[in-house]
């Protein structure tokens, strides 16, 4: 009887759901493919931008609004049976996976790279890259259930932000 109060409770709760993520003040990622720079937002302000490598051709990288599902450090790279921590690995020390085209945070995601010369440019097959310093330093700061914003856009990344709520418009 106590489990179905229970249940009945949580389901009639005023805080359930608990609403879309992000609220102003929660971790955020605004990838900008126009610009490739990742910028990211906590405690309702810009913390960070840094400059990323995304796909080879506009469509590779997936556009829309996403959400980490998958972390991993030294990652190891299925395509080609590398192991996390060798150098040879694409994916560099830190993997940061979300959802993108219905997937499960192991298709798509942020990584490091083991060719720190791609930065800034076109060349992936659709993942974010960064430089391994700038993901390990970022690694801890964006939980499971961060939202991932993948864009192409011309708009400042203060106000992408105020339009999906990372950072309050007040």
């Amino acid at each position: 009887m106590l489990k179905l109060l229970s249940c009945i409770l949580i389901v009639l709760s005023p805080i359930w759901p608990l609403g879309e993520n992000p609220a102003p003040g929660h971790p955020f990622i605004i990838i900008n493919k126009t610009s490739n720079e990742l910028t990211f937002i906590d405690e309702n302000r810009v913390q960070t931008v840094v400059s990323v490598a995304t796909g080879k051709s506009g469509d590779l990288t997936p556009e829309g609004l996403f959400t980490v599902t998958v972390k991993a450090i030294n990652p190891y790279y299925r395509k080609k049976n590398i192991q996390g921590g060798d150098p040879k690995n694409p994916l560099g020390t830190r993997w940061i996976g979300f959802d993108a085209k219905e997937t499960d945070g192991r298709t798509y995601g942020i990584h490091g790279t083991n060719n720190p010369a791609s930065i800034g440019r076109y060349v992936s097959l659709g993942c974010i890259r960064m430089q391994n310093e700038a993901i390990e330093s970022l690694y801890d700061f964006i939980p499971v259930g961060t939202k991932v914003l993948v864009t192409r856009s011309t708009k400042s990344t203060e106000k992408l932000a105020k339009e999906y709520g990372a950072i309050s418009s007040e």
